[in-house]
């Protein structure tokens, strides 16, 4: 599974977050934060921890609704972000070349950003910044309609008995790799998708931009029949 990408990567890491909100900049925090590493010999490690709230008192009740976190259970079973934040690096670091995986990556690679900065570790920092990143959400929407969320993808792809979308970060990595590796089935390009992100012409891209990273705008609504990276070869 994935031999084209493990030519040049020595993991994968798929991850996700769940957070109090949209923005990290404001009051925003990650609440959750999963990842599943994915060596060349096809050995997985699982990390999935809560973390405590810190930013605000109690989780927005709409959060709780769609992911069934409660901020009792962030006060029981949650840890200090530095703690989570280190477990997360620990699975990158020493372990050569990574590239991360996220649906949407923007989203979760900002908030990952912002907590680090936060704690202030330069180390870390570097580490981070040592990493490929690869969006399914941009290679999905050049493959199919809208919608495009994980939960389309799981559809679309026949997984529904497969793996399970809770709206719970460790959940949505399983699944995450499922969608992936039948995206690299249907077409092995996905290496083209390496530190390329789409963005909605109608709101732009991100303020915040990973600097290895190149957008491209990518409408929600019309699948343009051709790879992302293509329209960028013939300066579409």
């Amino acid at each position: 599974m994935f031999e084209k990408i493990f030519e040049k990567y020595n993991q994968i890491i798929f991850f996700d977050t769940e957070t109090t909100g949209f923005h990290p900049e404001r009051l925003d925090q990650i609440i959750e934060l999963a990842a599943i590493s994915i060596d060349k010999t096809g050995r997985q490690q699982e990390m999935d921890e809560f973390i405590k709230l810190f930013r605000v008192q109690e989780l927005p009740q709409q959060i709780t609704e769609l992911t069934g976190i409660s901020s009792d259970t962030l006060s029981a079973q949650g840890k200090d972000e530095f703690a989570v934040l280190n477990k997360f690096i620990d699975m990158i670091q020493g372990n050569g070349k990574t590239l991360l995986i996220a649906h949407n990556a923007q989203f979760d690679l900002k908030f990952m950003a912002y907590a680090i900065h936060r704690n202030k570790n330069k180390e870390w920092m570097q580490v981070f910044n040592d990493c490929d990143y690869l969006d399914t959400l941009t290679v999905y929407k050049d493959r199919r309609q809208y919608p495009h969320r994980l939960e389309s993808a799981i559809v679309q792809y026949h997984l529904i008995n497969k793996v399970k979308n809770s709206h719970r970060a460790i959940d949505d990595c399983r699944a995450l790799i499922e969608v992936t590796r039948c995206m690299y089935e249907e077409r092995e390009d996905l290496d083209r998708y390496v530190n390329l992100f789409g963005f909605n012409p109608r709101y732009g891209p991100d303020e915040k931009k990973l600097k290895k990273v190149t957008y491209v705008s990518q409408s929600m609504d019309a699948y343009l029949g051709r790879p992302l990276y293509e329209t960028i070869k013939k300066g579409v």
